[in-house]
């Protein structure tokens, strides 16, 4: 495990969110840990935390694989790459930021870090059952954060109470229904 989650701490570029697909691929489909649907729930989870999402699904993957040795190898896994990188970084890159090479390698990058970060959102729409009649909630909700600066802890608040109460109503409609 610990191995498994270094090698993808180790050669995901971008952060949290371009990790995930490779995280799913390893835990999922080619050491079978976990089945998509676990998965998905704890990148749920992982997102709803505090702290790195990369950390978060690390540590619910080594939970629910072997308990609290798990968590603590795949944490060490996940986090052990960024530390060792960010060090022979701070050694190394001083002095080379502004260099155009370094610049260009940097502005090269950018794109397949947008793509890496997309496929994650978008298994997560497929499998959240995202559809016409309801994809207006995370398009509005992404136009709220990212355009209104609105707090996402309302947003999810709110969400929440909308859910609670829909689920009442329904809850009153099949009693009745079966009055």
């Amino acid at each position: 495990m610990f191995l498994s989650f270094f090698k993808i701490g180790a050669f995901t570029i971008g952060g949290g969110y371009a990790m995930l697909p490779i995280i799913e691929k390893e835990v999922v489909d080619n050491k079978n840990w976990l089945s998509r649907d676990e998965f998905l729930e704890m990148l749920a989870i992982s997102q709803s935390s505090p702290g790195p999402v990369s950390i978060n699904i690390s540590i619910f993957c080594g939970l629910k694989i072997k308990k609290a040795k798990g968590a603590f190898c795949t944490l060490l896994g996940c986090i052990l790459p960024s530390f060792i990188v960010i060090l022979l970084v701070a050694i190394v890159f001083s002095g080379i930021e502004t260099h155009p090479i370094t610049i260009k390698i940097f502005n090269g990058i950018r794109p397949a870090v947008v793509a890496l970060i997309a496929v994650p959102i978008i298994n997560l729409a497929k499998t959240s059952k995202v559809t016409l009649k309801n994809v207006w909630i995370p398009i509005i909700t992404a136009f709220l954060v990212a355009f209104l600066n609105i707090n996402p802890i309302y947003i999810i608040s709110l969400a929440i109470i909308a859910g609670i109460i829909l689920n009442q109503k329904i809850q009153k409609a099949k009693e009745n229904a079966t009055d």
